[in-house]
């Protein structure tokens, strides 16, 4: 429904006049086209209500609150419990996409972590060598040759695509996450947006001190998107791996899941 709203209200806003001079439009980066955002309008006015209102006056008062009261232990343990319930997504991907070792490792993963580990809150899988080997459906339609369709700005869950979404749903349809209780799921959502949004506050300056906030964020989800498809085989025109996760990973987490 959300996704249909936005469309439609797209198309509406595609037919309002733009009788404006040509120097206006070039000084307003509303009006600056770009073919991965035929949505823009409606994106931006999303943005702003998310930016400006809901993380101004809401989400990030009540992460700081989060980072300063929660014990750091806690909070990796937390973390990992979430991660590791994400494990058999994770094995299904890919499987999915003919990674067979590495499918079986995030299934390795889950076993250790689930036992070993107490219900994932520690991360023996990793001190044992066994990586963690992140996939997404969304990513799986990609290699599949799916494309991503316009860009969207969610409601609170900040930047997507209707292929990262689809993903994201179908995701959330595997094993154990569909015999969780729906206010076990609601507590892991809310530990992935508080941890993805406390990653962000070191990088806040950064993002004030761009140009256009908007169209930094959007390039920023975009060229994490493409870096996670290619597994970090991005090209020699972009940033080194380790600056793309430690930048691009916070600011895809904005306002949205974090994916920790």
């Amino acid at each position: 429904m959300v996704i249909g709203l936005l469309m439609v209200t797209g198309i509406i806003s595609g037919c309002a006049s733009n009788g404006a001079s040509e120097q206006a439009q070039e000084a307003d980066p509303a009006n600056i086209s770009d073919p991965r955002d035929p949505l823009e309008s409606v994106n931006r006015l999303t943005w702003t209500f998310n930016w400006e209102y809901l993380d101004n006056y809401l989400i990030r008062p009540v992460t700081v609150g989060y980072v300063t009261v929660m014990p750091q232990f806690i909070r990796t343990g937390l973390v990992n419990a979430t991660n590791n319930l994400e494990e058999p997504a994770n094995f299904m991907n890919n499987m999915l996409q003919g990674d067979l070792n590495e499918g079986m490792d995030s299934l390795g993963r889950f076993f250790i972590n689930s036992t070993v580990g107490l219900l994932g809150t520690i991360d023996v899988a990793t001190k044992m060598g066994i990586e963690r080997q992140r996939e997404s459906f969304g990513e799986t339609l990609a290699v599949w040759g799916i494309d991503t369709g316009p860009y969207l700005m969610l409601p609170v869950l900040g930047p997507s695509d209707p292929r990262t979404f689809g993903g994201r749903v179908a995701d959330g349809y595997t094993y154990p996450n569909t015999i969780l209780n729906t206010n076990f799921n609601i507590a892991t959502i809310v530990i992935s947006l508080l941890e993805g949004r406390a990653a962000l506050l070191d990088q806040e300056q950064q993002l004030e001190q761009s140009f256009d906030q908007y169209s930094f964020v959007k390039n920023a989800y975009f060229q994490n998107l493409k870096f996670r498809v290619t597994d970090g085989e991005v090209g020699t025109d972009q940033m080194d791996t380790e600056e793309q996760e430690e930048n691009f990973d916070d600011f895809e987490s904005l306002l949205g899941e974090g994916d920790n």
